[in-house]
């Protein structure tokens, strides 16, 4: 008996040490609810004689991902000795209204990567998110509490994270008294390497309720159809060749109120047409804990676009205007649960670049009009 008890003993502390070693560990977000939006083109719009569409629709359904794209994933960490960890994150997002992938013919849509970390940080190589997502974002709404339907007009910016890069290598420091900073590189496994790559770099830094990031990306010779280099769909249209995008923010917390700023600017520029947009984007975001289970957010974005020609003897040949408020009540059942409201309204002004290119993010549809007003409440869970 003895012998049994000491075997089995002895079995569990390897098993317990082999365990302390390697980690795997299985996470999502499930978030669905109901949405109505006041305006959307539809199947019987029609086209006036002078450009315009007409004829658009209230829409109300069941929609998924409202504030943050439903997803499941598997990260782990194996401890090697002498401070060195192996480490990898495979993540996937679907449509919880269908069970449907969020991006076709890939599985792990979000992030897929494999790489080593020690005290002086992380580097990691595969599909992955570049420093404006990493440093930026989470000073805005969209980025952190507001979610899909607070981005930026088309998520022009990358900040609600719609684009993520193939063949990508990234490194990202370890905390050093608040600063941190990284960068990524992403290969378009091409030839002729320069086309269709991408890179970024970004820095951060936290100091009790205080809180800076800033960081640059760019998209190099992007080709939509070719799914091999870096960039795979997103926002991008066919045509554009080179996006910059820079931003930088900061945020504060006041006990229980956290206010912030951010300014982004992104830069499409199509070679073949031989034209460039430049979206400027001004946001001003607030969040107040009312108790330890209610939250309420409010965010406000000024967005202007640009549109120059060279050769027209106009450095500015068109021009487009955002005004886009969102709120939200955000009420928490539990750690992993909670239920929101949210609305949020955007008005266009000036929008002599073409017809139907006032949207919300998140909305399957543009107007037919000079604005779109969002309603929406649901259920979030965590696991």
């Amino acid at each position: 008996m003895k012998k049994i008890i000491t075997a089995t003993a002895v079995t569990a502390t390897f098993a317990c040490a082999a365990h302390a070693q390697s980690s795997v560990t299985l996470y999502g977000i499930v978030d669905a609810g109901l949405t109505y939006v006041s305006n959307e083109v539809g199947d019987k719009s029609t086209l006036t004689p002078d450009g315009r569409v007409v004829g658009g629709k209230a829409v109300f359904g069941m929609t998924g991902g409202n504030v943050q794209q439903s997803r499941w994933g598997l990260r782990g960490a194996e401890d090697l000795g002498g401070g060195l960890k192996a480490v990898f994150n495979l993540e996937s997002g679907f449509n919880i209204a269908n069970g449907g992938l969020a991006a076709s013919n890939t599985l792990f849509n979000r992030q897929a990567y494999v790489g080593l970390s020690n005290e002086y940080g992380t580097v990691t190589l595969g599909r992955q998110y570049d420093s404006v997502v990493d440093y930026v974002a989470p000073l805005t709404a969209t980025g952190s509490w507001g979610g899909t339907y607070f981005a930026h007009p088309y998520d022009n910016d990358n900040a609600n994270s719609s684009v993520s890069v193939n063949n990508t290598i990234k490194f990202q420091s370890a905390n050093y008294s608040g600063f941190s900073l990284g960068g990524t590189y992403s290969f378009s496994n091409q030839a002729g390497f320069a086309n269709n790559r991408a890179y970024s770099v970004g820095a951060g830094y936290r100091n009790g309720g205080f809180q800076l990031g800033a960081a640059y990306s760019q998209f190099q010779g992007i080709n939509t159809n070719q799914s091999a280099g870096a960039i795979q769909g997103g926002v991008f249209e066919d045509g554009i060749q080179n996006v910059r995008t820079w931003g930088l923010g900061g945020n504060y917390a006041f006990g229980p109120l956290l206010v912030g700023a951010v300014f982004t600017q992104t830069r499409f520029q199509d070679k073949l047409a031989d034209i460039s947009d430049r979206y400027n984007n001004y946001e001003i975001n607030a969040r107040y804990n009312l108790t330890p289970a209610l939250a309420l957010g409010a965010a406000y974005t000024y967005t202007q676009a640009l549109r120059a020609t060279p050769g027209t003897g106009d450095s500015n040949t068109g021009a487009a205007h955002w005004n886009q408020f969102g709120l939200q009540a955000d009420y928490s059942l539990s750690k992993r649960t909670d239920l929101y409201a949210e609305a949020v309204a955007q008005v266009g002004a000036n929008n002599s670049r073409g017809t139907n290119i006032i949207q919300i993010n998140g909305t399957a549809a543009p107007s037919t009009g000079s604005n779109q007003v969002l309603v929406t409440t649901g259920i979030r869970h965590r696991f």
